[in-house]
């Protein structure tokens, strides 16, 4: 527990311009509106503030900065300051030059920056790893230490191939920063911000008890967006699997009860996404509907699109469906085989019954009466590998990234060399998570979703839902299986 009546830790993020200042700021704070983010730089004209809460208190106020332009010009000024045979130290000489018209004119940002810096505890030093070091970086860095205010320099974009890390590190190191963390906003590690707050826990050891009790707070709020994010997947594959739509035996009846069936799906699991993107505080500009649900035009497909299981090497557990009736399955419950007019309902479902392929052309059934119609096996498993990859892909997404989501394909694992193929080695412990997704890769589904086929009544899709303790049940075992550690 922090001490209520503490002042909150005062960080200023500094730095050249367009390093990725705003974009730590709104990865921190998991506010994609916060600031302005532009490739272009100087797009920060003005201090910004923003906070972050533990325990329901205010625990670090960041304050952004704009992007230091001339470094080597002010260094220069600052030299003419001091008068001959005086001593001033570092503040003193910063303060004298807040005093001097050029800090309200040439060196207008520089001095905002500087005078921001003067009033907080640290200062977070943002690097854009991607730049060549240059000397105008040694002399910003020169100047803000002159601050007297510790300096955790952040790299930023370390992902990118065109990095120059341990370039940065020793240049760095050369101008006595030794302490530096890597922190890219756009794609941050899971531990980045337990990482970032234990060094500056390491400069700032007075405010060591607030970093920590923050680090804590940060997984404890993951926790809860992960077991959020599994029931919210939990929910959609119940009511997926347990709907079931009943039709008349004619072809055209069929046709329209499947598509109505595709309909509902379709639109459950549209409202599964929205849900997840605004659990992780993103929106629809994050994920268009265009790019669902992986990369590339084919991933794009429609769920229910034959092409869209095989390239996830599913197949339809009733045949290899086609056409319209692709990825449902009729449910025969009254006997009876009338070969002389099957054409009708074979022209309508050819490679649905389970057999099809085995006897081509030939209808292996006709049902006199009333069918019930419901999803595929092998679509549920790839709905559910659909949102697994979704949540994962929120999970580690910063909220400075611009580009949409770009998903990897759900079927490939580390050590997986084709689509449908268990990673491997086999005897490697697996999370239940992780055993669940190797289960529906196999088009197998976990057993509450087995249970829920039998129980139409648990799929709020269907006019005859019906509440009970036994679905929530289900609900919560699924929520448990789906759950990222």
């Amino acid at each position: 527990m922090i001490d209520a009546s503490a002042p909150p830790l005062r960080l200023a993020v500094v730095g050249h311009t367009n390093t990725g200042k705003t974009s730590l700021l709104r990865t921190l704070t998991r506010d994609r509106s916060f600031g302005q983010v532009m490739d272009s730089p100087g797009t920060t004209r003005h201090v910004e503030g923003a906070r972050l809460l533990s325990d329901g208190h205010t625990a670090v106020e960041l304050f952004d900065t704009p992007g230091m332009e001339d470094g080597i010009g002010l260094m220069d000024y600052l030299d003419q300051l001091a008068q001959r045979a005086e001593r001033l130290d570092g503040p003193e000489r910063i303060r004298r030059f807040l005093g001097t018209p050029e800090s309200a004119h040439r060196f207008e940002q520089e001095a905002r920056v500087l005078a921001k810096l003067l009033e907080c505890d640290a200062g977070l030093y943002v690097v854009d790893v991607r730049d060549p070091i240059l000397g105008k970086h040694k002399d910003e860095l020169a100047i803000l230490a002159s601050c007297g205010r510790p300096l955790l320099p952040v790299l930023n974009f370390t992902h990118s191939p065109q990095q120059r890390t341990d370039s940065w590190r020793e240049a760095l190191a050369r101008l006595n920063l030794h302490a530096m963390v890597e922190f890219d906003t756009v794609a941050p590690a899971l531990d980045g911000e337990a990482q970032l707050y234990d060094k500056l826990a390491l400069l700032l050891d007075a405010r060591a008890p607030v970093l920590q009790n923050l680090k804590e707070d940060v997984a404890r709020q993951r926790a809860i967006r992960r077991a959020d994010a599994a029931r919210l997947i939990a929910e959609l594959l119940v009511d997926a699997a347990a709907l079931r739509l009943s039709s008349a035996p004619d072809e055209t009846s069929l046709v329209q009860a499947t598509q109505a069936l595709r309909a509902k799906i379709s639109e459950r699991e549209n409202a599964c996404v929205r849900a997840l993107l605004k659990r992780y505080k993103f929106n629809a500009q994050d994920f268009p509907r265009h790019t669902l649900p992986l990369e590339g035009e084919r991933w794009g497909m429609d769920l229910f699109h034959p092409q869209a299981l095989k390239d996830a090497g599913l197949h339809l557990g009733k045949g290899m469906a086609a056409g319209a009736m692709a990825g449902a399955t009729v449910d025969l419950f009254t006997a009876g085989l009338s070969l002389g007019a099957a054409a009708l309902i074979g022209a309508a479902a050819g490679g649905l019954w389970q057999g099809a392929d085995r006897y081509g052309k030939r209808v292996v059934g006709l049902l006199k009466g009333y069918q019930e119609i419901s999803v595929d096996d092998a679509v549920l498993c790839l709905l559910a590998l659909r949102q697994i990859d979704l949540a994962r892909a929120l999970e580690r997404r910063g909220h400075a990234a611009q580009s949409p989501i770009s998903l990897e394909p759900a079927v490939l694992e580390p050590g997986t060399d084709r689509p449908g193929q268990d990673p491997t080695p086999e005897s490697a412990p697996q999370t239940p998570l992780a055993a669940t997704q190797a289960r529906l890769r196999k088009g197998r589904l976990p057993e509450p979703l087995i249970e829920a086929r039998s129980q139409p009544e648990w799929s709020t899709l269907s006019t005859q839902f019906q509440a009970s303790p036994r679905r929530e049940q289900a609900v919560r075992e699924l929520g448990e299986l789906l759950r990222e550690e």
